[in-house]
């Protein structure tokens, strides 16, 4: 196992403890989630970057800008679906948003789409149909906050994929925290303080999100795009793993051949990406 592979691996294991922690605190509102997200990742890197002298405003405030309110509305979209829906579900239904990232990458940053992606675009929403038809506990307004998490996932790969050669990861990531905080703030109304074991959830939800945003990028840099990308798919098996044991969260089998066929499609979509690579 490469060193990419393992930083991977464990960067998916981090962020489905933290969704799984995300539904723990389904009692508090969204937003407030969010706040303790982004503030647990702020309070390391904030001053990381200043001891690095890495730089807080950046070139592109306004690309930084909109990157971090493309990230909030879907962190939030996804937080509020996760606490109304069985957590394998929510995840999954969330992967179709490198198919939304592809499409945009082709209208904005005029990258074309193989045949190979068009047919895992088709099997991944199929999934989608067959996961909201067969599994009950998923109702509309829940799969409209997904396809919403989902749809602005993919403009965020797209702004990525546009800063990620401008700016700093740091000073990317630091936008996304700052904004997620500011935003959370305005909220405020509609928050209550935790309370005793809550306390525990709190601050895990900030430490294994700024461990998964760590690990996750480090992998990246590590290794390439191509041989990572089907691994992080495994942040899957981990939320149906910890659902099951920790929510009592199981599925009948039509229902997982749903999730199944989200997961196929969002693979063809990697193998659609090198195909095209090779291709070049």
């Amino acid at each position: 196992m490469t060193r990419g592979i393992a930083l991977i691996l464990l960067a998916t294991f981090a962020f489905a403890i933290m969704n799984a922690l995300a539904k723990e605190l389904s009692t508090f509102h969204p937003l407030q989630v969010v706040f303790f997200r982004a503030f647990g990742t702020f309070v390391f890197i904030f001053p990381y970057m200043l001891y690095r002298k890495v730089s807080i405003v950046g070139k592109h405030p306004k690309m930084l800008a909109l990157r971090a309110i493309v990230g909030v509305v879907s962190l939030a979209t996804f937080f509020m679906a996760v606490q109304r829906i069985p957590l394998g579900s929510a995840i999954s239904i969330r992967y179709l948003g490198p198919i939304f990232g592809a499409m945009l990458a082709a209208y904005f940053l005029k990258e074309k789409i193989t045949l190979w992606q068009w047919l895992s675009f088709a099997v991944g929403f199929s999934g989608v149909i067959v996961l909201k038809g067969f599994d009950l506990r998923i109702d509309y307004y829940s799969l409209g906050l997904l396809i919403i998490s989902a749809i602005f996932v993919g403009m965020v790969f797209v702004l990525i994929r546009y800063l990620s050669t401008r700016e700093h990861y740091l000073t990317i990531i630091n936008y996304f925290m700052v904004v997620s905080i500011s935003v959370s703030l305005c909220f405020m109304a509609n928050w209550r303080m935790p309370v005793g074991i809550e306390w525990w959830s709190v601050i895990g939800i900030g430490l294994f999100g700024l461990v998964g945003q760590v690990t996750m990028t480090q992998a990246f840099r590590t290794e390439e795009t191509s041989a990572l990308a089907p691994f992080k798919y495994m942040e899957l098996v981990w939320a149906l793993f910890l659902g099951f044991f920790f929510f009592k969260e199981t599925y009948e089998w039509l229902p997982f051949l749903g999730i199944l066929l989200i997961i196929a499609g969002m693979l063809l979509n990697v193998f659609g990406k090198n195909k095209k690579a090779i291709s070049a």
